[in-house]
């Protein structure tokens, strides 16, 4: 950060504010727009925040990395537009000889590298703020926030009961408003993840704006595609069985209701198989028939690279470079991200934030279970098609995340997607279940009253 940055942020604040409260009462209700502000107020300084912390804790990271490659981006633009306009189309594959000067500075200019991607993003939003990391840091925040804000609205709308706890889930999570608001791919991805979960509820299941749902839902799930491909591989098997389930309930005939959920079944297996093995296909990372080995070298090197700096590393066991192997994991996996790092676990400030909300998520499952019986929830939830979806899709993504993923500090920002995901679901199921208990009462009451 420079001295640029005290004049030009606040400067752009100013605008994004002006914006903000411009379009407030189009986005919001009654219940909604008290969190719409104060939401997006912690989103721009969880964005500021972020990068302070690389600045003066860490001495640099991810964050500073994108920022020099959109510097090198930016001075060709200076040089010649038609130069920058071309490192900004490219998707990081091209061998221009008239770029070649700023493509040998750029690491991260690979063929479909997902960082470049992100480094497009923020050298696009640089053009219009002078390329000022901070302003960058700001565009990053607006973005996330307002598909944050879609999956808000949508969450509120299945279950308006539990708007103001659904808000607290989405916006007021230490690790939602800092890891997914600066200048980082994680801002983009949970992001876009928003936006794909609204235009799913709006198009697929209300069926209102069909067309406008299919853009949105289309450049969402593109977006992922380019930046975290496996967060929308996780979010597909729940997300069919949301659509697929809601969908089949709204068949009136027994029979044909009863006929036509096989079939569905089978439809959204066969197009999670096709997603799976097609989306990937050729991708050193995420390719289906190399996934198990890509796991065991990613792990291994962030155990390896954690112990050595003293750092938070965590093991789930050895793994032998399989899918299977995963699999056997995925237990140990699941427990990891969703209620690990424990107090105990915790060796720097950021971690000992992550314990505490770990530890809350694990006392709130407990409560729930506890309260209504492990077999009764798991029963409720499977004929709940929201709650399906939040939990299968929180449940394959703490073990996709936990097992590539062997330090604590790689981990709190990898697993920021379910978050809304798990608490939300955990609220909404609360919330239900306290309704179906009050029910049950009433007709009790009634008698005693006659009586």
């Amino acid at each position: 950060m420079e001295l640029s940055d005290l004049f030009l942020a606040p400067l752009y604040l100013g605008i994004f504010y002006a914006v903000a409260f411009g379009i407030r009462a189009r986005v919001t209700n009654q219940f909604t727009k008290q969190f719409f502000i104060p939401a997006l107020t912690l989103k721009f300084i969880g964005a500021i925040a972020l990068g302070l912390i690389y600045q003066f804790y860490y001495g640099g990271g991810d964050t500073y990395n994108y920022f020099f490659h959109t510097k090198i981006i930016y001075s060709a633009f200076g040089d010649s537009f038609s130069n920058g306009l071309k490192l900004l189309l490219d998707n990081g594959g091209s061998t221009d000889p008239a770029t070649a000067k700023y493509v040998a500075q750029m690491y991260w200019h690979q063929p479909h590298s997902t960082e470049y991607a992100t480094v497009r993003i923020a050298a696009f939003f640089g053009l219009f703020c002078f390329n000022n990391y901070s302003v960058i840091a700001l565009f990053f925040a607006a973005v996330s926030f307002s598909g944050l804000w879609a999956m808000y609205v949508t969450f509120a709308k299945i279950r308006p009961h539990v708007y103001k706890q659904l808000a607290w889930s989405i916006f007021y999570i230490p690790s939602m408003f800092f890891w997914g608001s600066g200048l980082m791919k994680d801002s983009l991805s949970v992001g876009a993840l928003g936006w794909l979960f609204y235009a799913l509820y709006r198009g697929a299941i209300q069926k209102r704006g069909i067309l406008k749902a299919a853009a949105i839902g289309f450049l969402a799930a593109y977006a992922l595609l380019s930046i975290k491909v496996y967060i929308l591989l996780c979010f597909l098997p729940g997300a069919l069985l949301w659509v697929f389930n809601e969908n089949n309930a709204l068949i009136k005939n027994q029979t044909v209701r009863v006929l036509a959920k096989p079939v569905f079944f089978v439809v959204g297996g066969l197009i999670a198989i096709y997603a799976a093995t097609n989306l990937t296909k050729g991708d050193d990372k995420y390719d289906v028939d190399k996934i198990g080995e890509r796991s065991k070298i990613t792990a291994d090197y962030l155990y390896e690279t954690s112990v050595k700096q003293n750092g938070s590393a965590y093991s789930l066991g050895k793994q032998d470079g399989t899918i299977g192997g995963m699999v056997k994991l995925a237990p140990q996996a699941i427990v990891t991200a969703l209620f690990r790092p424990m107090i105990f676990e915790a060796r720097n400030p950021i971690m000992l934030l992550s314990a505490i909300e770990a530890g809350f998520f694990l006392i709130f499952t407990l409560r729930i279970f506890w309260r209504t019986g492990v077999v009764a929830t798991i029963k409720f939830i499977a004929t709940t098609p929201v709650l399906v979806m939040c939990f299968v899709f929180s449940l394959i993504f703490a073990a996709s995340v936990a097992i590539n993923s062997s330090n604590f500090g790689t981990l709190v920002r990898y697993k920021i997607p379910m978050i809304p995901f798990y608490l939300g679901g955990l609220y909404i199921l609360q919330s239900m279940l306290d309704t179906q208990k009050a029910k049950r009462r009433q007709p009790a009451a009634r008698r005693r009253a006659a009586a």
